[in-house]
């Protein structure tokens, strides 16, 4: 059965990306405790991720209500486990929930979970990696590598609030039926630009994904990993 591994919340410290300028909330571990999580409403002056406790600082990028929640499932861990022959704890990723038995990157935009008996949160678009990411993970070319992977796991957001804990149930309630998976997605803004017009229609992509998908149809992706070979 499908349920969440472990709930990870930040342990802040500064950008390995940026240093000197910011903090950063990628770190992220695992609690043994009930999460509270809520609709953060809008990136710039809300209040951050979707769940209490968690830290969000890049608010230009991150947090807000489409990116309120981030999984990464523990089957996709162990892929890249084997891929980088290193250990990843479940949080490794910067993920808030490390979900076992669930396939999170075939997951459908606008599908809808239910995690336990309260929780319900709608899946809305792939996460993009950043050299923030990159650094965190310290492995040269990280981020052309996990674009061409496609398996970025799944920022929701939170339709009916509650709260949480790791061995939840997590349940699938709905499906809608245009077939844009969270990989399709990722493909699409990352490396296969002709997959872009499946985009524009879904209307559970976050505006400004369906309008980059409009104004780059046609075109090359909107962010190229070719562009990113130095980073760490």
């Amino acid at each position: 059965m499908a349920h969440l591994l472990s709930v990870n919340l930040a342990r802040p410290r500064p950008n390995p990306a940026k240093p000197g300028t910011t903090a950063t909330g990628i770190d992220k571990r695992p609690v043994d405790h009930e999460v509270h999580l809520r609709a953060p409403g809008p990136k710039s002056g809300g209040l951050g991720g979707g769940l209490v406790g968690d830290s969000v600082f890049d608010t230009r990028n991150h947090g807000g209500d489409d990116q309120a929640v981030y999984a990464y499932s523990r089957e996709s861990l162990d892929h890249w486990e084997r891929a980088l022959g290193r250990e990843l704890t479940g949080g490794s990723f910067g993920e808030n929930l490390t979900t076992a038995g669930l396939d999170v990157d075939r997951a459908l935009i606008g599908e809808r979970w239910r995690i336990g008996d309260g929780v319900l949160l709608e899946v809305s678009s792939p996460r993009i990696p950043c050299s923030t990411f990159a650094r965190w993970l310290d492995e040269r070319g990280w981020v052309k590598r996990f674009a061409q992977g496609a398996l970025p796991g799944a920022y929701l957001r939170i339709v009916e609030p509650g709260v949480i804990r790791a061995g939840d149930t997590v349940t699938v309630e709905h499906r809608p039926d245009h077939g844009v998976t969270v990989e399709l997605c990722f493909r699409a803004l990352m490396t296969e630009a002709q997959l872009l017009p499946r985009l524009v229609d879904v209307e559970a992509l976050p505006e400004e994904t369906r309008e980059l998908a409009r104004k780059r149809t046609g075109g090359t992706p909107p962010y190229d990993p070719q562009e990113w070979e130095t980073d760490v």
